[in-house]
């Protein structure tokens, strides 16, 4: 099999493909935390680090308002093509999540699995949490997933799965190949092998996730000011499974409340 070695972000198409299977569990919970956790109505919303918009296309054909950014150009140019072609204004420009600002507030944001832990350092953390505390008005949501580390050997270190659509089809295998405690950081692994009607090829990926044990990221939450914790969920979206947030806690999807 032809191997390709570069930037996962850089293949929108298989990315999206992949990463859209569990749109409608998103959908839903989103919704339901929109409902259950915002002290006023959700009606726009923000998702820094959109990617392909695969959650923002969704919102907006639901009625919210809907606007992202994101680092990577492709990703941008892909997001933006797929809402053209829906007859939509594209919501996407290229920036950085660590130093942005709205022209006008949202009531609710979102961040997909793992996209916050690409933010390589404390003081740009810090950094994306007060931009975003800018972004999102008094009394709205941030929901936030991450994979979290705990006090013992993390129970995942891989994870495989497979997306179709049409005759296009995506298998995936995501492994987490060091952990270092003390640097704060994880080594990942990321392939994707691709077969379509006339090629058959792998792409791989390896990156730096920076790591949060619950005390951590609790910390930094209080470095940058106006956040609370309003509930924590697990990547099951069970809305109603409120888990706690302790050494041991490993999957988490934060559901943010800015506060002030």
């Amino acid at each position: 099999m032809e191997t390709i070695r570069g930037s996962i972000y850089d293949y929108p198409k298989y990315y999206d493909v992949l990463f859209g299977a569990d749109c409608a569990a998103e959908m839903r919970f989103l919704q339901a935390a929109f409902r259950r956790y915002a002290r006023r109505r959700v009606r726009r919303v923000f998702e820094p680090a959109c990617g392909t918009g695969r959650m923002l296309i969704r919102l907006s054909k639901a009625g919210y308002a809907v606007s992202g950014l994101d680092l990577n150009p492709k990703a941008v140019d892909y997001c933006n093509r797929r809402f053209r072609q829906a007859g939509k204004k594209p919501p996407a420009v290229l920036g950085d999540m660590t130093d942005f600002s709205l022209p006008r507030p949202c009531d609710a944001a979102y961040n997909a699995i793992n996209s916050f832990r690409h933010v390589g350092d404390e003081r740009a953390a810090v950094n994306h949490f007060r931009c975003m505390a800018e972004a999102v008005a008094p009394g709205g949501i941030y929901v936030i997933g991450l994979h979290l580390t705990p006090n013992r050997p993390p129970q995942c270190t891989e994870e495989a799965w497979v997306a179709r659509r049409g005759m296009l089809q995506v298998n995936s295998l995501m492994q987490s190949l060091s952990l270092d405690r003390r640097a704060r950081k994880e080594r990942v692994r990321l392939q994707f092998d691709v077969y379509t009607p006339r090629r058959c090829f792998r792409i791989v990926d390896e990156f730096d996730f920076r790591t949060y044990t619950a005390e951590q990221f609790r910390g930094l939450l209080k470095k940058a000011g106006g956040w609370e914790i309003a509930a924590v969920h697990d990547f099951r979206y069970d809305i109603d499974d409120v888990i706690p947030l302790d050494d041991c806690t490993e999957d988490a999807v934060f559901v943010l409340r800015r506060v002030g």
